[in-house]
């Protein structure tokens, strides 16, 4: 009977809910970290950041999968069919999934999205191969104005933060460009350095990734970014452009509110380490940290200034 009793309860154990357990406990197994993109863009990049630290706050590992297609929305679209237990989160992107949803049918509404924590954002910025014969903006503006629709810009994504540059990059130069939208950062940049494209409207970040071979002509950030003193923002310039991409962690709608709040501090616990705060802005990374507890209003906010911005795109009238 003894025998049978521990059996029993310990089967009772197993099935009772995380909420009756200690959630300041978990994770308690490895975790698995979905990115709805192809390696090397910027949103694998700041995962690879994240996963050599979670160890170190959890305890446990994290392994990075990628499920690219549709410019994030396969992936995003599938987000609520996994288990919400807190083992598998997904990257999640904005202006994206604003932009995509308003843009038509992908399978998600951006309200059926749960996003936990906004730990940094990339601004926008226009580059050329390093050989190019477009050494500042002002000869690519000169160019397309007298070339319309044959200066061709490689981005990561139809209705993403750098189509969205590209067309207010337009409206503000005066000139016509053709944007080319890529399933990521990464085959956008390949692009670029392929000249398959005359360049990319790509996120500072690549600036960092590619050395040498491209050239950044300006960057949509607020003020001259520190990892890239010599490069002049687009409002120097004379352009009214500053934005990017912001970039964080979701969770299936299933998921528990004390687990959604658990896994938003371990985001934001990773973003006050060290090391992984030197890796962010050495890689061109702004650093944010936009918690759970924030995310309504937040959310709220961007979806107002991208529906302003979806009307730009002519995505809606």
């Amino acid at each position: 009977m003894k025998a049978a009793f521990v059996t029993i309860t310990a089967g009772l154990m197993a099935a009772l809910p995380l909420a009756a357990q200690s959630v300041e406990e978990f994770p308690t197994k490895p975790m698995t970290y979905i990115i709805p993109f192809n390696a090397g863009g910027e949103s694998d990049v700041s995962a690879r950041f994240q996963q050599s630290e979670w160890e170190n706050v959890t305890g446990q590992q994290v392994v990075i999968q990628y499920q690219p297609g549709a410019g994030g929305a396969q992936a995003w679209s599938q987000l609520n069919s996994i288990a919400g237990d807190g083992y598998t989160v997904m990257g999640i992107n904005l202006p994206h999934t604003v932009l995509q949803p308003l843009a038509g049918s992908v399978g998600y509404a951006t309200e059926d999205l749960t996003p936990v924590h906004y730990f940094h954002y990339t601004p926008d910025a226009i580059f050329v191969r390093q050989d190019s014969e477009f050494e500042t903006l002002e000869q690519l503006v000169e160019y397309a104005k007298e070339n319309p629709g044959m200066v061709t810009l490689a981005g990561s994504g139809s209705n993403s933060s750098n189509e969205l540059a590209n067309t207010v990059f337009n409206q503000e130069a005066g000139v016509t460009t053709t944007y080319v939208p890529f399933s990521g950062t990464g085959p956008s940049i390949t692009a670029v350095l392929g000249g398959q494209t005359t360049g990319g409207f790509n996120y500072a970040t690549s600036g960092i990734a590619q050395g040498d071979e491209l050239r950044m002509l300006a960057v949509a950030a607020e003020e001259r970014m520190p990892a890239f003193p010599d490069v002049p923002t687009f409002t120097e310039l004379g352009y009214d452009i500053v934005g990017g991409a912001y970039r964080g962690v979701a969770v299936p709608d299933s998921t528990p509110e004390e687990l959604r709040q658990r896994i938003s501090d371990i985001v934001s616990e990773i973003n006050a380490q060290p090391a992984f705060i030197e890796k962010m802005e050495a890689g061109g990374f702004v650093l944010a940290d936009i918690g759970y507890d924030e995310m309504d209003e937040f959310v709220a906010g961007k979806v107002e200034e991208y529906t302003a911005g979806a009307q730009a795109l002519g995505i809606i009238e």
